[in-house]
């Protein structure tokens, strides 16, 4: 069969984007298929990127070599570190974004990328073989295109519902169209749907609002920045402000008094939207005891006057979002640009995914996005970006990338949807869900990272020859702090006590115990230790951090390690569960399901208890010894 191309990718938002890249820079001729080329990597929702757990996630991204990163700190508005008050194990930056200028980079960024091609048209159907092996799709225009991978980021456009009180319209995000074929012919091909809700707040007239009544929201006064690669950073003066107010007992009692117009409350939709960013009629319902919410007015684009109204999403009609808006400090007099309105979509049931995020129904066939569950840009971007990459590596017959939990966030992210699925709301990434999170840092990804980036072709060998050097000398700067000793009544001793209101030991001590004080910093060293200065602000806080923090960071990886011995013991792909004595047939049920590749991945499918693991560790040992499963 003559392929047009190695991979198609249905989609052009945040997932598409990032699976089109991956597998052009990794040497494949791709092509990316949208319904409008100029709406490429579009922000229907929030005009942001990152935000806690997700701003971490936008540095592995980069650290992999996608691109989301360097898009975000191109067209930031605003740049805030979350968190900081907290441990470092908590910390992430957030970009208020620019959403005309980020999708004219992205944009921009694939009509030059070598081997991709864009594609304006609506997919209609998979071309599937007798042998359920994808080879191709078939358009609304009759034309057909061949390809050896295919890779699904439909969003939320399939068969999606905008809902707004009474009123329900067949569309995507935006008005634009939205896609029936491809959601049927994945149910006829034995795929599971589900259906998922999420939605967006109302658009204001900047000019309209009083913002005098308002709370002012700046940035953060760092050079912070989300890409490894990012030298140029927003200042703390160009950063455009946003604003803080909060409801009250009068927008209650008009949310209350309509809930009967909400399609969320009167059997209109029976789906659930996502549960970390839910409706204001949700918010109000779910938490009665709270007299008040936070709602923010954030600026969309330098070449917006509007105003998006964060936590203020409603599927309420026009009237009743009018009233409500009145009741706002600063909104009284404000003009709306675009109403609120809720989206309906399908999705499909994430355990009938690989970790690679291949279908296990469909060979060759991958998807990512929303389309997995997931909810938020991040989470799409970073799934895009490893159904790349698996798919270049099952192209040239590579080993797949899984990252386990303790590498990444994305990893938790994949093997949680893949593992425990995810049917009843859209999924949404937490610090809380990383139980290695001190080893999933935001100074740390491209540690991390950087050498799957690299193995898959992604990251430049100048990129990967700066990374080793930079660690070469943070290893030199490292062993210079154990070996050199402060000793009491120095000039430099004299300067740490005069700064830091701090005692130093009769005996002298290692500036690498003395930096382990919560009030010592690695720059304070900078006189002793010349190599300091070569660092950049990221480098110093990584080397820092993991001095500071070296104790509670060895017990994470001993626990990490005992995990581990676990990944290492494989599942055979022809293993009969039914064979499987003295386990409950809900367990079977769940392993025939889900199939875990690992004995460690089988211990995190809800369900299966440990007297489980322990009578199929003792069928694999019978049944398979040379995997050596005790």
């Amino acid at each position: 069969m003559k392929y047009d191309y190695d991979v198609l990718v249905i989609g052009a938002g945040h997932a598409g984007v990032e699976a089109a890249l991956a597998t052009a820079r990794a040497g494949h001729k791709t092509a990316i298929m949208t319904l409008d080329k100029n709406k490429i990597a579009l922000m229907p929702c929030n005009p942001s990127i990152g935000g806690s757990a997700k701003g971490i996630v936008v540095r592995e991204i980069d650290a992999l070599g996608g691109e989301m990163a360097k898009a975000a700190d191109a067209t930031a508005l605003q740049m805030k570190l979350l968190n900081n008050s907290r441990g470092p194990a908590v910390w992430a930056m957030r970009a208020q974004s620019d959403k005309i200028a980020y999708s004219e980079y992205m944009k921009n960024v694939l009509e030059k990328q070598e081997n991709l091609t864009i594609i304006e048209t609506l997919v209609q159907e998979l071309l599937v073989s007798d042998e359920q092996e994808v080879f191709g799709v078939r358009c609304e225009d009759k034309q057909t295109f061949l390809s050896r991978v295919v890779i699904l980021t439909t969003g939320t456009y399939m068969r999606s519902l905008t809902l707004q009180g009474f009123t329900k319209k067949s569309e995507g995000p935006d008005q634009q169209r939205t896609s029936n074929g491809i959601s049927l012919q994945l149910a006829n091909l034995g795929f599971q749907l589900v259906r998922l809700k999420t939605g967006t707040p109302p658009r204001l007239l900047a000019s309209s609002i009083d913002f005098s009544q308002t709370q002012l929201e700046l940035g953060t006064n760092l050079p912070l920045a989300f890409s490894h690669q990012t030298k140029k950073f927003l200042s703390f003066e160009e950063q455009w402000p946003c604003y803080l107010l909060y409801t009250n007992e009068k927008t209650h009692e008009i949310i209350n008094n309509n809930l009967d117009k909400s399609p969320m409350y009167n059997g209109t939709i029976d789906s659930k939207g996502p549960r970390y960013c839910p409706s204001i009629e949700d918010k109000v319902v779910r938490f009665a005891d709270k007299p008040r919410h936070q709602i923010f007015l954030e600026p969309e684009s330098k070449e917006l006057d509007t105003i998006y109204v964060q936590g203020l999403s409603t599927s309420l009609g026009i009237e009743e979002q009018d009233q409500i808006l009145r009741t706002l400090p600063g909104l009284v007099n404000c003009q709306v640009v675009k109403w609120a309105y809720a989206i309906e979509y399908d999705a499909i049931e994430p355990t009938q995914l690989w970790p690679t995020l291949e279908t296990k129904l469909i060979k060759n066939f991958f998807t990512a996005g929303q389309i997995n569950g997931t909810s938020g840009y991040e989470e799409a971007a970073c799934q895009g970006l490893m159904a790349g990459i698996n798919a270049h590596l099952k192209l040239t017959k590579q080993k797949p990338l899984i990252l386990k939990r303790d590498e990444a966030y994305i990893g938790v992210l994949i093997d949680d949807l893949t593992t425990k699925g995810n049917s009843s709301e859209p999924y949404r990434l937490l610090t809380s869900l990383a139980e290695h999170r001190l080893l999933l840092r935001n100074d740390n990804a491209q540690t991390r990272l950087i050498k799957y980036g690299y193995q898959a072709g992604l990251v430049s060998q100048i990129q990967w020859d700066e990374f080793n050097h930079k660690q070469e000398l943070m290893k030199v700067i490292e062993d210079k702090l154990k070996m050199i000793k402060v000793k009491p009544n120095t000039e430099f001793a004299d300067l740490l006590i005069k700064n830091h209101q701090m005692t130093i030991p009769e005996n002298s001590i290692s500036c690498y115990e003395l930096l382990k004080r919560p009030e010592i910093k690695l720059a304070c060293f900078k006189p002793l230790i010349i190599e300091i200065s070569q660092l950049d602000d990221h480098q110093i806080l990584e080397l820092e951090i993991s001095i500071k923090f070296i104790g509670y960071i060895n017990q994470q990886i001993k626990v990490a390690q005992q995990m581990l011995s676990l990944e290492s013991k494989q599942i055979p792909s022809d293993i009969n569960y039914d064979l499987v004595d003295n386990i409950t047939l809900a367990a079977k049920e769940k392993l025939k399901k889900i199939r875990p590749l690992t004995i460690a991945h089988a211990t995190r499918i809800s369900g299966i208890s440990p007297a489980d693991i322990q009578m199929l560790l003792f069928f694999l040992k019978n049944k398979y010894p040379y995997l050596n499963a005790n």
